[in-house]
């Protein structure tokens, strides 16, 4: 056997498949999480790329989502639904603002309708969770041992109530076990969580159908999460009157993420160019790239935000727009669940968490107490760029994307006659006339962020490897052409 030094492109593999939590080599069967030392060990055998077994893709994708209620006033249900669950005790997440809402009141109203159901509220949920506000819910929710949980809210309730459900049943668990790898251990979840009903108050992430739940870790200026499909609620409950109170930039946000949970997941690379291949299916990621099912889900969700987030922009009381992009939403939201999200996500994370030490952006609508560019509005701010770099990996798919901007057909020949080379740059236009059109700051400049930040927002970025290995076109995020890419990215993305 040869005893030279193995090539960049085998050392980059092997930091590809250390930072998973899939054994490189499929061989292994312990069903845990694979000792980062035995894969190295591993992978020491083989000294050039002709000795080395490339990963083996995936074959197969998995289809999961939360049951789903729709319609107006279910709320008003969920009471008869704990009831026939035999709930022991239901503990309640909110937030301050939603405690005192129609929503809210409906449900607390439906839970004292039942005799003998107790129940005990947590209201003390912050938009944009963060580790210290994960670990306060945590400790509450262990202290009180709950037999369900509902919670009641937009992403940032029900993502709060997923981590405490998760961090009750594992009782003597560190917060870090369970968050998405190389941040986290990212260890598989075997215990059977305890039931969850999801009723959002937003039409944006779609976590009552998700497995997802997503944090700011301060101390390191980035989101991240655990994504896992055990965190998904029993039941969402999508009522159409829950939306009503929201403000105009809260729809105008919460819709944002909805069109891009729906772009995103419809470019992500296809399921059977993921690697490594799990070497057991509890190991197969809730992200799996774009599969057929997904797709379905991602385009009616992308053409129905295309069509209704204007009008409820332009008129909060237009009650059918409400009730479209609700929907929207949880479509959104499954189609998402499965194929997963890329770069525009992935880069969202700095550029929430360094607002909190760097521009310290406050954006307006948001009845909180910290500096705020909510999620939806961190995501579409690279959205233009993003979707030019990816447009020639696969131009057709980008195509279609820019066709449904354009409320149009992929077929038109004004769509059709478009070289595959110049799609990315007419879908960057149509993205920005669309934001534009809607109010959404432009650019990153916008909120406060200089070109002195783009070395910490691409080192916030290259973490997130959930996302980014599903961003078509990007490569190796953990060698220097994905890091180049993301500098680009980012500095296209300061204004347009």
């Amino acid at each position: 056997m040869s005893t030279k030094a193995a090539p960049r492109g085998v050392i980059r593999r092997l930091i590809n498949a250390v930072q998973h939590s899939a054994c490189p080599c499929h061989g292994c069967r312990s069903g845990g999480v694979h000792n980062p030392m035995q894969a190295i060990n591993q992978m020491r055998k083989y000294a050039t790329p002709v000795d080395m077994p490339p990963p083996e893709k995936e074959y197969a994708f998995e289809v999961a989502a939360a049951n789903l209620r729709f319609g107006e006033g279910v709320t008003r249900e969920v009471g008869m639904d704990f009831k026939n669950m035999k709930a022991r005790k239901v503990a309640v997440f909110t937030d301050p603002n939603v405690k005192d809402l129609p929503a809210m009141k409906m449900a607390i109203a439906s839970l004292e309708s039942q005799k003998d159901l107790a129940f005990e509220v947590y209201d003390r949920v912050v938009t944009e969770p963060t580790e210290a506000s994960w670990r306060d819910a945590i400790a509450w929710s262990r202290k009180h041992d709950c037999s369900h949980f509902l919670a009641v809210g937009g992403g940032s309730v029900m993502d709060t109530a997923k981590a405490a459900n998760l961090f009750t049943v594992y009782k003597d668990a560190d917060l870090f076990d369970f968050i998405n790898a190389p941040v986290g251990k990212g260890l598989p979840i075997a215990e059977k969580l305890r039931p969850l009903i999801a009723v959002p108050t937003t039409a944006g992430t779609g976590a009552e159908t998700t497995g997802t739940a997503i944090l700011d870790i301060t101390s390191m200026n980035f989101k991240t999460g655990i994504a896992n499909r055990a965190l998904k609620p029993t039941l969402g409950i999508v009522d159409t009157l829950n939306t009503r109170s929201c403000s105009r930039e809260l729809h105008i946000s919460a819709g944002l993420d909805v069109l891009f949970h729906s772009l995103e997941s419809y470019t992500a690379i296809p399921y059977t160019e993921r690697t490594p291949r799990p070497a057991n299916p509890i190991l197969r990621p809730a992200y799996q790239g774009s599969n057929p099912v997904a797709d379905v889900f991602s385009m009616w969700a992308l053409r129905t935000t295309v069509e209704m987030l204007p009008r409820v922009a332009k008129d909060q009381s237009d009650h059918e727009a409400l009730r479209q992009m609700l929907l929207a939403a949880s479509f959104a939201g499954i189609g998402f669940g499965n194929a997963g999200v890329h770069l525009c996500h992935g880069i969202s994370y700095p550029i929430s968490g360094l607002n909190k030490t760097g521009p310290k952006w406050q954006h307006p609508g948001y009845n909180v107490d910290h500096p705020i560019i909510p999620h939806g509005v961190s995501v579409a701010l690279t959205g233009p760029a993003v979707f030019q770099f990816t447009a020639p990996s696969a131009p057709s798919r980008h195509r279609e994307a820019l066709a449904i901007l354009r409320r149009t057909t992929s077929s038109d020949p004004s769509i059709a006659s478009i070289p595959d080379p110049e799609v990315g740059a007419y879908l960057y236009e149509a993205i920005a006339q669309f934001l534009d059109g809607i109010d959404v700051p432009r650019g990153l400049k916008a909120v406060g962020y200089t070109n002195a930040d783009i070395p910490r927002l691409v080192e916030g970025t290259l973490p997130q490897r959930r996302v980014l290995d599903l961003a078509p076109g990007v490569g190796d995020v953990a060698g220097e052409d994905g890091r180049e890419h993301l500098t680009h990215i980012i500095e296209q993305s300061m204004s347009y």
